[in-house]
């Protein structure tokens, strides 16, 4: 059963834009590619094999994560280390249904100063696009512009041995093939407040 949990629109950023990086409040920063589902008709329990007329489209993002707010802080709610401005950064386009299908088989891979760190297919996915828009509509109405962030391969700085954290001037690109790729920079930021 997909984990749910999330991101409001405060997260979204463009290709480009920086990856705000706020030590105060974080020391461990770390990158996630994702497909991402773009809703284009609204519906609530909808089965998994009408899932599909449901889905728009798809692009790339990078679920930016704070771990040791996410895993070690707030009694295991995700919530807080998912939900920092700019920790969603997506793009560079909307990539229709008719071309993709169910993306079920699309190379995908994050790359952080050049070096890949993630690299996997969508045909290693635990749950399917259909799958997963089933399972969440169970809980809520899904509506057209939604998103739906699918999940991250292997390959996290967190699950490295030892631990890969992002720090300031970090490069990372997120690519899927067919959809294209996103590039943006941490960047340390001042404390908005002293916790």
């Amino acid at each position: 059963m997909p984990l749910l949990f999330g991101k409001f629109a405060n997260t979204i950023s463009a290709p480009g834009d920086p990856i705000p990086y706020d030590t105060q409040i974080t020391s461990q920063l770390d990158f996630e590619v994702e497909l991402v589902i773009v809703v284009g008709k609204a519906g609530r329990c909808i089965p998994a094999s009408a899932a599909l007329e449901h889905i728009a489209g798809y692009t790339v993002a990078n679920d930016v994560s704070a771990r040791d707010i996410q895993l070690k802080e707030n009694g295991g709610n995700w919530m807080c280390g998912k939900t920092i401005d700019g920790y969603a950064p997506i793009g560079p386009a909307i990539v229709t249904r008719d071309e993709l299908g169910e993306a079920t088989d699309l190379d995908l891979r994050c790359l952080v100063n050049g070096e890949t760190m993630q690299s996997s297919n969508t045909r290693q996915f635990v749950h399917t696009p259909c799958a997963v828009i089933a399972h969440a509509s169970r809980y809520m109405t899904l509506k057209p512009g939604d998103l739906i962030f699918t999940g991250t391969p292997g390959g996290v700085g967190c699950f490295r041995k030892p631990p890969l954290w992002l720090k300031d001037g970090d490069v990372v690109t997120c690519e899927i093939d067919r959809i294209g790729a996103i590039t943006n920079t941490v960047t340390a930021v001042a404390p908005v407040s002293k916790l």
